[in-house]
């Protein structure tokens, strides 16, 4: 989930292409023929699943595509959409299971077109995505296994990034002020009018404040990474790989959207997927052990970084309400999935508050350290 830009949120640059444009599009720029076309969700960006056919129709031999329209602010940064490309290939040579780009006729890994029927005559930079398998996290009875898991990837994910990444347009990873970025929840000062005047605003005010006075002065002294910085349940792709339905082993499949990849911190990470995996657990308050001992089993954390989680956390709640709410009254159309979060998230944030930062902590830290044990709780 982007941003349509660094400071400001979805000014309506979503892409609005219709199935039609879209297969001539796929023809025109990848000379690809499209068999079948459907929709897919998407925050700002516009993404088609598409299945192409190599031999004039034959359906023997089709491949599985998304062809992905980034938003219209976004496409204005092509060194951004290099960076987040090559990551996603860098990735998958590294034998994680991310999407690989198909070239385009030019031998490009992306296009800069014109798209829609509005007089702006907007441009919209276009990839074609190898379609990955499995099914999204949002989609499966959760269980710790592979909160663990997730944890684990995190941590992987930004170590190898981190370690091994060297492209040119890695440079444009570093977003000042962008929005999602997790050392960025002070700016949501200026969307939070979209909670008008309630309970969840008066949260998401004392989560600000005490970020602002608790983790932006500690910022200096956590480790630095790069971050996929959107590890939620829906772009986390797994397949079950145990034969047993009662208890089933996860395996991740999938890895989707780099678009809110920037430079931040290791902990930030952990954060978001504790985050996003409290939302599919009916136990939300002890995902953070489960998470965090997979990411630990790679890369430990230090105090520091262990006593802003609290805060990390709910400020990623407070990131992700607040802009839907936001974002929905620019794009009512598409509120079913912007709100996806906050139908459990209002919720979770509230108990989190409710039941205070030491008693999360301790629960927390402590499943974490079942781990080390062998006894995982």
């Amino acid at each position: 989930m982007s941003s349509g830009t660094d400071c400001q949120p979805q000014i309506l640059t979503k892409p609005a292409l219709g199935e039609k444009e879209a297969t001539e599009l796929v023809d025109r720029v990848f000379g690809l023929k499209v068999s079948w076309i459907r929709p897919l969700p998407s925050y700002d960006d516009q993404n088609f699943h598409v299945r192409v056919s190599r031999n004039k129709g034959v359906a023997e031999g089709a491949d599985e595509y998304v062809l992905k329209i980034t938003n219209s602010e976004d496409s204005q940064k092509p060194d951004l959409i290099e960076a987040q490309t090559q990551a996603m290939m860098f990735l998958s040579t590294e034998g994680f299971p991310s999407a690989s780009p198909y070239l385009t006729k030019d031998g490009n890994i992306m296009s800069l077109e014109s798209g829609g029927t509005g007089p702006e005559n907007k441009k919209y930079m276009v990839r074609l995505l190898t379609y990955l398998p499995g099914t999204p996290v949002a989609k499966i009875a959760a269980n710790t296994q592979i909160f663990y898991e997730i944890g684990k990837l995190a941590a992987s994910l930004d170590k190898a990034l981190s370690e091994k990444f060297h492209h040119p347009s890695v440079q444009s990873l570093h977003r000042g002020q962008f929005i999602w970025n997790l050392a960025n929840v002070p700016l949501l000062d200026q969307y939070i009018y979209a909670l008008g005047q309630s309970k969840h605003r008066e949260v998401v005010e004392q989560v600000i404040e005490q970020f602002k006075e608790k983790v932006i002065p500690k910022l200096s002294s956590f480790r630095a990474c790069i971050n996929h910085g959107d590890l939620n349940d829906h772009n986390i792709l797994v397949d079950s790989s145990s034969a047993s339905p009662e208890n089933p082993q996860y395996r991740v499949s999938g890895i989707l959207d780099f678009s809110d990849m920037s430079y931040g911190y290791y902990v930030f990470e952990v954060a978001i997927a504790t985050m996003y995996m409290m939302i599919e657990s009916p136990d939300p308050l002890t995902v953070g052990g489960h998470v965090l001992a997979g990411f630990e089993s790679v890369l430990p954390l230090t105090e520091e970084e262990r006593g802003a989680l609290f805060l990390l956390v709910s400020g990623r709640f407070s990131q992700s309400l607040v802009i839907a709410a936001h974002t929905a009254l620019l794009y009512p159309e598409n509120e079913e999935y912007l709100m996806i979060t906050a139908k459990t998230g209002w919720n979770h944030l509230m108990k989190m508050f409710e039941v205070g930062q030491e008693t999360v902590e301790k629960t927390w830290f402590e499943t974490a350290r079942a781990y080390t044990t062998h006894t995982p709780v």
